[in-house]
């Protein structure tokens, strides 16, 4: 079925088919690492926090879900070398690790890194992974979606206010000039700290570990960092402020 309307928006994920049959170029590659996906139940519960651990071969992340009044179950986002992936995907659903009581069906994510080199077209608007993929190994992808969202529907908002059309090309660039420089600079971020922990030359390992730790030493720091994370820094539209 054919369907009109004078703005589409691209929230359809890293293998976006709206941007795909819109021919918007992309820049990216592989990370060569895959994702083991599902979720469990833990023995004991997750306290409303993310809980990640750096192996060798990749971050392993346990992250709180809420299923109804059970605060026991985590989707975990394993990411590990291909070869790995493939050998946890064989394993039983009996599979223990630490504490964990039950196991969802896994699925196994090949992760790469993507970036439009244009969010916009007229009429069209690329927001979240469809317009910028990253390592989920701070969880940062989702927080740059909000962020999209508050800023595409804030820069709506005002051309409306305004008589402008929502689907003028010079309106939708007003959305594109306030997020890209903040994916790209979110994104090397996440380029250098997926390198800087699976580096293995001795002295990298050690410089990294000192500095993490000369962070967790330091209130001051560790706010900033947080405040990062949380996507509570910069150029902050309405809805991202409540």
């Amino acid at each position: 079925r054919e369907r009109r309307a004078p703005l589409l928006v691209a929230a359809d994920g890293a293998n976006s088919a709206v941007r795909r049959l819109a021919g918007c170029a992309t820049r990216e590659w592989d990370y060569l690492h895959h994702a083991i996906v599902t979720s469990v139940r833990c023995a004991r519960p997750h306290q409303r926090t993310a809980w990640q651990r750096f192996t060798d071969d990749g971050p392993l992340a346990f992250l709180p879900l809420q299923r109804g009044d059970d605060e026991h179950w985590c989707s975990i986002v394993w990411s590990t070398v291909p070869a790995e992936a493939a050998r946890l995907m064989k394993l039983d659903d009996e599979w223990r690790l630490g504490e964990v009581s039950q196991v969802d069906p896994r699925l196994c994510i090949p992760l790469r890194q993507r970036h439009a080199k244009r969010y916009v077209e007229s009429g069209l608007a690329l927001i979240g992974d469809a317009a910028h993929s990253i390592h989920p190994l701070a969880g940062q992808g989702v927080n740059l979606g909000f962020l999209d969202v508050a800023v595409l529907a804030d820069v709506l908002l005002h051309a409306l206010e305004r008589g402008e059309q929502p689907n003028d090309v010079r309106v939708l660039s007003r959305y594109e000039r306030r997020r890209m420089p903040h994916n790209l600079a979110m994104m090397a971020a996440m380029e250098g700290f997926e390198r800087l922990f699976q580096a293995d030359p001795l002295p990298l390992r050690l410089l990294r570990n000192i500095g993490l730790n000369w962070v967790d030493e330091l209130p001051e720091a560790k706010a900033l960092f947080v405040r990062q994370a949380l996507g509570l820094v910069g150029d902050l539209p309405p809805l991202a402020s409540l």
